[in-house]
């Protein structure tokens, strides 16, 4: 990355601010009014999703992993970036809650009411906070009705199980729409999130447990869809048509966003519900409902590339996200100037720190001249600084940057 470039870019003006059960009966609260939307979105994540490790290739997180979260720390956190938006969890993708008493079990050995306390911390401080769901991963729901999806890679952890390698294997069956919509009607309806990021909605890997290297026919259960949707029977693996192959696809990811999208929608309203994308121009959502009713539409790839095309996919008032992670390795110098040029919000997250919290120490590198960091210390570092409108010698100073002090 240039030195002079990344002078330009921290320079920038500050933005501006056990088996599913039944539904219990909802928690009292006071019902969410309309979240007041800050025109430049500057949201960051702690991703429960991802185990206790340094592997660079990490799998699920197991049932309770991070259960010791204190929610007040974690908005303490948010607030030293500078984030306006908290991406945090309804249920993450090992398949348990982060709250309690719930439709989806909690996370075992929770010790906090994680969510709704997220929630009402993180609104004392005029933060949004959403939660999470991933369509296409959820562990739990996988083990516990193994005929309906594709085997997921698992292995036992003392008593819990997990998996050995992020896989999405949900068939979106007529059985598993029902059991999300109560999840996310739930969540919506109990824990006052001002709306929740919906990822990895993309078809199921069709491979046997623990080989991502051998296709095995479609499952039953994926046959019996396609019929469904597609009102013909599965001709066969080795018959089916790329271009029949992407009708059914796109018929039943559709379906799944309906679902999503009704389910928070009646539950609250002003739901806002955020859809990200790994790949902007994939056959199976171009063009899409998703693109054309998401509340907040996120390039998880990257940059967020404003085009007529893109505008014609999208309502008017879409709020559109560029994402900066160490996956992605898109240069932080390039995707801030251009989301601020174009009123594009920023989004990060990064795998938890292996210590029982999974707070970053930001104290470790905020200090560090930004040239000498790489990965998710650059993308944090970077994106806290512009959070802040703080400039390359503002010093971090434990909560935020004092912007007259020099390193």
């Amino acid at each position: 990355m240039k030195t002079s470039t990344l002078l330009i870019f921290l320079a920038l003006p500050v933005m501006s601010m056990a088996a599913e059960k039944a539904a219990p009966a909802p928690v009292t609260h006071n019902p969410p009014s309309k979240p007041v939307v800050p025109d430049q979105i500057k949201a960051y994540c702690i991703d429960f999703n991802w185990a206790r490790t340094g592997r660079a290739k990490k799998p699920f997180a197991k049932p309770g992993e991070w259960a010791e979260s204190d929610p007040a720390a974690h908005v303490a956190w948010y607030k030293a970036m500078g984030a306006n938006v908290i991406q945090t969890f309804a249920v993450s993708c090992n398949g348990y809650a982060w709250y309690k008493n719930g439709f989806i079990p909690e996370q075992p050995g929770l010790q906090h009411d994680f969510l709704r306390e997220v929630v009402r911390l993180g609104h004392k401080e005029n933060m949004l906070v959403f939660g999470y769901f991933c369509a296409a991963a959820n562990v739990k729901w996988v083990m516990d009705h193994p005929e309906l999806n594709y085997p997921q890679n698992i292995q036992m952890k003392g008593d819990q199980p997990q998996s050995t390698g992020p896989k999405k294997c949900v068939v979106y069956t007529d059985e598993y729409l029902d059991y999300l919509s109560k999840a996310i009607k739930d969540a919506v309806g109990t824990t006052g999130i001002d709306g929740f990021m919906i990822d990895w909605l993309w078809m199921p890997e069709r491979h046997p447990a623990n080989r991502d290297d051998a296709p095995i026919d479609w499952i039953d259960a994926e046959k019996k869809l396609y019929t469904q949707l597609m009102g013909e029977p599965f001709p066969g693996k080795e018959q089916l048509t790329k271009e029949k192959e992407t009708e059914y696809s796109r018929k039943a990811i559709e379906r799944c966003w309906d679902t999503i999208y009704k389910s928070a929608k009646e539950a609250n309203p002003n739901c806002i519900v955020w859809l990200t994308v790994s790949n902007m121009k994939h056959a199976h959502v171009v063009n899409s409902k998703l693109f054309k009713e998401a509340d907040w539409l996120m390039n998880e790839g990257g940059a967020m590339e404003i085009s007529p095309q893109l505008k014609a996919q999208i309502k008017p008032d879409t709020k559109l996200i560029s994402c900066l992670a160490a996956w992605n390795g898109k240069d932080p110098s390039t995707v801030i100037p251009e989301a601020h040029k174009n009123g594009v919000g920023l989004y990060g997250f990064t795998a938890p720190s292996p210590g029982k919290t999974g707070l970053v120490t930001l104290e470790k590198f905020m200090n560090k001249p930004i040239s000498e960091l790489k990965g998710d210390e650059l993308n944090i570092s970077a994106l806290a600084r512009t959070y802040h409108g703080a400039g390359p010698d503002a010093v971090w100073n434990g909560s935020g940057f004092d912007t007259q002090g020099k390193k």
